[in-house]
């Protein structure tokens, strides 16, 4: 090796280092600032109770402590997980617990890898909220109170109906539909005559005032374990 060349070398060996080096920091740097995919939370569980249907998991997340519940999962304090299909509910009772959330998540676990949700392949009922709903009745020989669907459903299956209500939780993209729960004040939690499952190609928005005109279809199996006894299908949602 020539002089020149022993003295370049060193330099070459630093320099390659060197940017190898600081490649990798940028890699880093890029890896750490992707977001999690819109509409997911990921936290770390702080604690666990289990209700019927329900885990409700208080997360360490990058904005702070925050409850959320998911469809009954085995996660225990110490795991990491990521929520998708999230909606935010403020001010929401839960009578099984005796607690009040300010603000709670509702959604369904996905993998670390942003998978398609773990859970069921249409989205539960949420639970009862403490809120007051009140929507006047739609108007045509079709219209239908959420009750009068619920409990009617036998003498209703096959048929139109046109329902009016209060959009309490949507779900785009599963199954290739749009799923959303109507409620307009009629029925009872209790028997659950309160709340229907609708599924359109429509969007509605949480809180919208809404008129759907679809068909009724009862004891609807999705698989997974979860089967509707009625719902409301091919829905046009108008507001």
């Amino acid at each position: 090796m020539t002089p020149l060349a022993s003295r370049a070398f060193p330099f070459a060996t630093r320099f390659h280092s060197g940017l190898a080096a600081l490649l990798f920091a940028a890699a880093f740097v890029v890896a750490a600032a992707v977001p999690p995919p819109a509409g997911t939370l990921q936290g770390e569980v702080l604690e666990t109770r289990n209700v019927d249907s329900y885990t409700y998991l208080r997360l360490k997340t990058a904005g702070g402590e925050i409850w959320a519940a998911v469809p009954t999962t085995g996660v225990k304090p110490g795991g990491r997980v990521t929520i998708g299909n999230t909606v935010v509910m403020e001010n929401f009772e839960s009578k099984t617990l005796k607690k009040k959330f300010d603000k709670i998540v509702f959604g369904q676990l996905v993998d670390p890898a942003g998978a398609s949700p773990s859970g069921p392949v249409a989205p539960p009922a949420p639970p009862q909220a403490a809120m007051t709903i009140k929507v006047e009745k739609a108007k045509g020989p079709d219209a239908r109170t959420v009750a009068d669907v619920v409990t009617g459903k036998s003498g209703l299956k096959g048929k139109s109906v046109l329902v009016r209500g209060q959009v309490v939780k949507f779900t785009g993209g599963i199954m290739g539909k749009n799923w959303l729960h109507l409620r307009d004040g009629s029925g009872s939690a209790a028997d659950g005559s309160n709340d229907i499952l609708v599924t359109t190609k429509n969007i509605a928005a949480l809180g919208d005032v809404v008129s759907v005109k679809g068909t009724v279809r009862t004891n609807v199996d999705l698989g997974s374990g979860y089967s509707y006894a009625v719902l409301i299908e091919y829905a046009e949602v108008r507001k």
